[in-house]
């Protein structure tokens, strides 16, 4: 009978090779299953959207006109469309004005998978990769596979300057 090859230290390859293949596939599946909760429904792309770049989401809920906060300039107010946004990847927040002078931030990560958020239209900020759908006034799931809102973010509103928090 032939004994197993070993590495060395007792181990055999093929339980070398067994815990390897564990860990990678452990690390997949957290990187994969921030929050897949399944289904679908679509987006769409009608003007009055930018995308400018990719980011992390912020901790609370903000209205922007909270004072405070000399944080790095995101947008002019006029560059927010009323009943539209923007999203600012390099930020990873959307900013949106769902009515004239009021304006919202949210996380642009996705709460179904993890992706960024694509655009702002027709009322929803909308992720590419499996169509979810959120409302520009609080970030709750409109439709798609999402079940949870996109987190508020923190902005501050000073004259016609959008910043961070």
């Amino acid at each position: 009978m032939t004994q197993p090859a070993t590495t060395g230290r007792g181990s055999t390859r093929r339980a070398v090779v067994t815990a390897a293949t564990a860990a990678g596939l452990a690390a997949t599946l957290a990187a994969c299953g921030k929050d897949d909760d399944g289904g679908g429904s679509g987006g769409g792309d009608a003007g009055g959207t930018q995308d400018t770049g990719s980011a992390q989401p912020s901790q609370s809920a903000g209205d922007g006109q909270s004072g405070g906060g000399d944080g790095m300039e995101l947008a002019k107010t006029s560059q927010i469309p009323e009943g539209g946004g923007m999203v600012f990847k390099d930020h990873k927040v959307v900013v949106t004005q769902p009515s004239a002078g009021e304006f919202k931030a949210f996380s642009s990560i996705c709460t179904h998978a993890g992706c960024s958020v694509g655009e702002v239209s027709g009322g929803t900020i909308n992720c590419p990769c499996h169509r979810s759908r959120f409302d520009i006034t609080d970030g709750s799931v409109k439709g798609g596979p999402a079940r949870k809102p996109l987190p508020g973010a923190q902005i501050t509103v000073r004259g016609n300057s959008i910043r961070m928090a």
